[in-house]
């Protein structure tokens, strides 16, 4: 499986060669393609070949595109996710509103919970102890909206009583950064599964594209939240970004067992979908966070790498192959 997420920062033209992803600048840089889960494209002034582009989507590797102040704004999906996608979809149609409000309820309690812990984390046990009293009060379809109220009191026990998510500051674009990182991640899964990302569980905007993946990433947003926490940033530039996309380094605890990021995010998609599709919301699989050991025996590493572990390598300087962190010291 594949655990590479690359960051392309500089200019250079990116082809296909031997089912090689192939950097060209001053030297040329190889990847096999079996190694990618993400591509995150920051430079407008990387070029890509169509043969590229196709075998992408082909292998279902995510590519991000950024804009020019190296923000995403677009990504890749493919029409065709799954085999069976006619039939996922309909599925998807038919769901009906009285699962729809049982899935979200349960959805909106779990990223409750989360929030609590990482307030519990920070200090503020007194406003953890009120979002303890919201996750009690959460209704079928969280009619009474009591993530709306849990969300005021916890950014502001987070980042401080005069915060607001409307203001422009380094904060909020470092959150908004983290946010687009996880619906890319959701989309990936969703395609995959054979499902449309437009058509959501809650959400139903219809100029938004991505319902479900917004629908589903709600309680993965702590994780973005509490690397924000810790960088308290007063500027958001390179350091800021990789600090952010060290989540997909991140190992959580997910069905009994010890999963990376992205795997864990593909088990809970695809337990959502089940939990849709059976209208069974007892089949639900959250995460916990894992405060295990850092350090793998020989043997872990080789079994994690051949899962598919959710490593990030940074790609550096035309793509040195340089990781953000020796694959080997993290583990």
């Amino acid at each position: 499986m594949s655990w590479r997420t690359l960051v392309l920062t500089r200019r250079c033209k990116l082809d296909l060669s031997m089912n090689y992803l192939e950097i060209r600048s001053e030297e040329v840089k190889r990847v096999h393609l079996s190694e990618i889960h993400t591509i995150i494209i920051e430079s407008t002034a990387i070029s890509l070949t169509a043969a590229l582009l196709s075998e992408l989507i082909r292998r279902k590797i995510k590519v991000i595109f950024c804009d020019e102040k190296r923000n995403p704004c677009s990504e890749l999906i493919p029409y065709y996710g799954s085999y069976d996608s006619s039939a996922r979809i309909r599925q998807q149609i038919s769901w009906d509103k009285g699962i729809k409000g049982q899935v979200w309820a349960e959805i909106v309690a779990e990223k409750i919970r989360r929030q609590q812990d990482l307030l519990r984390e920070c200090g503020e046990t007194d406003k953890a102890d009120r979002l303890g009293e919201y996750t009690e009060a959460v209704a079928e379809a969280d009619e009474s909206n009591r993530e709306g109220h849990a969300a005021r009191l916890y950014f502001t026990g987070l980042f401080g009583m005069e915060f607001s998510r409307s203001r422009d500051n380094p904060v909020n674009a470092a959150l908004n950064y983290g946010y687009t990182l996880l619906l890319s991640a959701f989309n990936k899964e969703i395609a995959a599964a054979g499902y449309l990302t437009q058509i959501g569980i809650f959400h139903n905007n219809m100029f938004n594209p991505f319902n479900l993946a917004s629908d589903l990433m709600e309680p993965f947003r702590p994780l973005v939240d509490k690397v924000v926490w810790e960088l308290q940033p007063e500027k958001f530039e390179k350091e800021e970004r990789l600090s952010l996309l060290d989540i997909f380094n991140q190992r959580l605890l997910i069905d009994n067992q010890v999963q990376y990021f992205t795997n864990a995010v593909r088990i809970y998609t695809y337990s959502v979908l089940d939990a849709m599709n059976d209208k069974a919301p007892e089949k639900l699989l959250f995460y916990l966070p894992y405060q295990g050991k850092k350090k793998n025996t020989a043997k872990e590493q080789e079994t994690s790498d051949r899962e598919g572990s959710g490593l990030l390598n940074k790609v550096e300087q035309l793509l040195t192959d340089r990781n953000i962190e020796n694959k080997n010291d993290e583990l």
